[in-house]
Parts: structure tokens; sequence; C-alpha cells
């Protein structure tokens, strides 16, 4: 039985993602990285702090602390997701969906405490969650499952009765690694990655999520 739905953000409720990829290729490029679209896609889903990491083992610098890095990545977002940022279609149906079948509602997300504020504050839905988590207070962030393990712990909910929406591949794994049942929204370039094949279900857009797709999940998670 679903008794609880935790939202993903980045690429679920706003169309950030790009903007996280460009942000990163703007403040890499500082460090004499050079990163591509196609490159920049292998740590979708990271803290940025994790994605610092992973490309300083690939390539390090020494001009720039990884941690000026990390806070210069995550005010370039931020800027670029409150001035170009666009809502996911039928974010806010798809939260009120959950809210009126009495399913609790909360969000795990990979960004900074601070910049989920301000995206919820930018659509109009940071009163819609009971529960927001941020994998900043995490040990590891996504693909471990701690951030959905500890959400569905304040919601006050076993995770195997938790729903997770996800669109990378690392906020799945997270959520799979936790025991709960998946909704994947994948950018259409993603859709066929092999990890998807264990998802719950697959959709392209927020506005498939209904009573009978909720059934077919829990039939499924029974069988």
């Amino acid at each position: 039985m679903i008794e609880a739905v935790i939202f993903d953000m980045d690429g679920v409720l706003i169309d950030s993602e790009p903007l996280w990829r460009k942000a990163e290729r703007i403040v890499f490029s500082k460090v004499n990285i050079q990163l591509t679209e196609k490159i920049n896609t292998q740590t979708i889903g990271l803290r940025t702090d994790e994605v610092v990491e992973y490309w300083y083992k690939k390539h390090p610098w020494n001009h720039m602390s990884r941690q000026e890095i990390t806070r210069d990545i995550e005010h370039t977002v931020e800027h670029l997701i409150l001035t170009e940022g666009q809502p996911m279609e039928g974010y806010r149906e798809a939260v009120l969906f959950f809210r009126e079948q009495g399913i609790k509602t909360g969000l795990a997300s990979s960004s900074h405490l601070q910049l989920i504020q301000e995206v919820l504050k930018k659509l109009e839905i940071a009163d819609m969650f009971s529960v927001v988590h941020s994998a900043e207070f995490e040990a590891f962030g996504k693909p471990h499952p701690g951030v959905y393990l500890t959400a569905a712990k304040k919601l006050g909910v076993h995770p195997v009765n938790c729903l997770a929406i996800e669109d990378s591949v690392n906020g799945f794994l997270s959520a799979h690694a936790a025991g709960m049942k998946t909704i994947v929204m994948p950018a259409p370039e993603n859709r066929n990655h092999r990890e998807f094949r264990n998802a719950g279900c697959m959709i392209q857009s927020l506005g498939e999520i209904n009573k009978q797709l909720l059934s077919k999940l829990e039939l499924k998670s029974e069988s």
C-alpha cells in the first residue's frame, strides 16, 4: 500500500537539469576542465560536492579549492534556476493528486536546502510537502539510499510503503536501494538506460499519474 510519495526536485518538479550542467560547464572551465553536454550527464543526480570530487579525481587542479568550486557552482545554478528555470508540466496537479488520495507528500533532493526552499517558493508549492530533505545532510548523496531513508523516517512511513518519483539513474538507484516503489520520468535521451528496466513504471510527464497507475504499481509490488 502506498502511504507516502517522495518527489525528487531537479528534473521532476522543475526543468533545472540543463541549468545544472550549464553551471558546471561555466565553473569547471575556470580550472581548465572543458565539459561537453554528453560528458556532463555522467554526474546527474549527484550532490554538488560529489560532482566536484568526481572531476577532481579525473583532472586534479590546484588554483581553486574544491570547496570554492562547489560554492561557485551552487551560486551559479541558483541564479540560473531562479531566473531561467521552468516548472515541469503538471507539477502542481501531481502533488495535489497525492494529497487528495490521503497520501503523505515529501521531497528528497541532492540540491542544497537553500536552493530547494527557493525553488519551492518560486513554484508556489512550499506548503504542499510534509517533509523536505536535502542530501547535504547525509554522509553520502544519491545513489546511496540515505536521503530517501531519512525522508521516509521523517514522514513516519516504512520505505516499502513509499513511492519515489525520479528522473535520473542515480536518483532511481537511490530510491530503489531504499526499497521504495518507483516512477521514473527521464529525459528522452536517457529513457533506454538499462537501470530503468527495474523501475515500477516509466512516464513522460507528471500528467500521466492517476489512480489507475497507482493501482498498477501496488499490484506489481505484491506479485
